[in-house]
C-alpha cells in the first residue's frame, strides 16, 4: 500500500505562489489553496485539481503542513493571526512554512505566536524569481527549529533546487538579505557595463559572449543581458518588491550595525526607475536609469 502524502494547504497564488503549489499538486500531495482574491485560487483548483479555501482558516482545516508566498510583513501577519487567519485553525503539532520575503521582526513575531499555539514556525523565503518558480528550482533558505525544518524539507523538495536551514528563527530571512543585497551590486554593475558598450560603440551581445566566460560572468549576465540590450523589462521580480526588500535589508543594518553604502545607492537607483514609471518592470531595469541620463 502506498504511503499517504501530506496534507498541505498553500495561501497565496502570486507569480511565485501559483506554480509552486503546482509543484505539490504534481507531486502527490493532499493541497487546498487559499488567495485573496478568490478567483486566482478558483483558476488554481481548475488547472490543477486540490481544493480551495476562502479563508485562511477554511484551508488550513487538518493540514500537516501549511506554506505561504504574499505580499509583505501586513500580508502575512495578516493570513497568520489576522480575522479567520491560519494559526487558530491549524492543528496543534502542524508545521507553517513562510516563502514570503518579510522582516525579521515579523519572523520572530510569529515564531512566538506559533509556538504560544502549539504549532512549528519556519522562515523559508526563496530566490529564483517566476523562472525558479516555473520550473521547480528554487533556492530555500530557512531559519527555525532543526526538528520542524526536518520535516518539512521534503515537502519543499517539490519546488527547490537547494534547501537548506542556516540556524534558528530569523535566519533564513537574514539570508534572503544576503541574497538580495548581493542582486543589487551585481546588476548595477552590469547596467553600466552595458550601457558603456553602447555609448562605446560596442556590440554587447559579442562583449557579453566574451566576458561571461571570464571572471565578470554572473547569472545575471547570462539570464538578462539580452532582454536589457532589447530594452525588454517583464522578465520576473519588479522593482517594486525589489525596492521593499531593500528597505528591509538597510533597516536591518541600521539595527546590526552593517554597512551598506552600495545597497543604499542602488535603492536609491531603483526609486529613479519608479519615477519615470519602471515600478513593474524587473529589476535589470536599471540600465534604463542611465539610458534616461542621455
Amino acid at each position: 500500500m502506498a504511503e499517504q502524502k501530506a496534507k498541505v494547504a498553500f495561501l497565496g497564488l502570486g507569480v511565485m505562489g501559483y506554480p509552486m503549489a503546482g509543484h505539490l499538486k504534481a507531486a502527490g500531495y493532499d493541497v487546498t489553496v487559499f488567495n485573496r482574491t478568490t478567483a486566482k485560487a478558483e483558476a488554481w483548483v481548475a488547472e490543477h485539481g486540490g481544493a480551495l479555501g476562502v479563508t485562511p482558516a477554511e484551508a488550513v482545516a487538518g493540514a500537516d503542513f501549511v506554506m505561504s508566498c504574499v505580499g509583505n510583513d501586513d500580508d502575512l501577519r495578516q493570513v497568520c493571526v489576522g480575522e479567520s487567519g491560519a494559526f487558530a485553525a491549524m492543528k496543534p503539532g502542524a508545521i507553517f512554512v513562510d516563502h514570503t520575503t518579510v522582516s525579521a521582526k515579523v519572523t520572530s513575531e510569529l515564531y512566538r505566536a506559533a509556538k504560544e499555539a502549539g504549532l512549528n514556525f519556519v522562515d523559508a523565503p526563496i530566490s529564483g524569481g517566476q523562472a525558479g518558480a516555473e520550473n521547480g528550482v528554487l533556492s530555500v533558505m530557512c531559519g527555525g527549529d532543526q526538528e520542524a525544518y526536518d520535516a518539512a524539507e521534503p515537502i519543499m523538495q517539490a519546488y527547490s533546487r537547494i534547501c537548506r536551514r542556516i540556524g534558528e528563527s530569523g535566519a533564513g530571512q537574514m539570508t534572503k538579505m544576503c541574497n538580495q543585497i548581493a542582486i543589487a551590486g551585481v546588476v548595477q554593475g552590469l547596467s553600466e557595463a552595458l550601457h558603456f558598450a553602447e555609448k562605446a560603440g560596442l556590440d554587447g551581445r559579442s562583449v557579453v559572449e566574451v566576458i561571461s566566460q571570464g571572471a565578470a560572468g554572473s547569472w545575471q549576465m547570462s539570464n538578462r543581458y539580452e532582454t536589457m540590450l532589447d530594452d525588454h523589462f517583464d522578465h520576473g521580480f519588479a522593482v517594486d518588491w525589489m525596492r521593499k526588500d531593500l528597505g528591509i535589508c538597510l533597516d536591518t543594518a541600521d539595527e546590526t550595525g552593517a554597512s551598506l553604502p552600495v545597497t543604499a545607492l542602488v535603492d536609491q537607483f531603483y526609486k529613479d526607475v519608479q519615477k519615470i514609471g519602471g515600478g513593474r518592470w524587473d529589476t535589470s531595469s536599471l540600465i534604463k536609469r542611465l539610458r534616461a541620463l542621455d
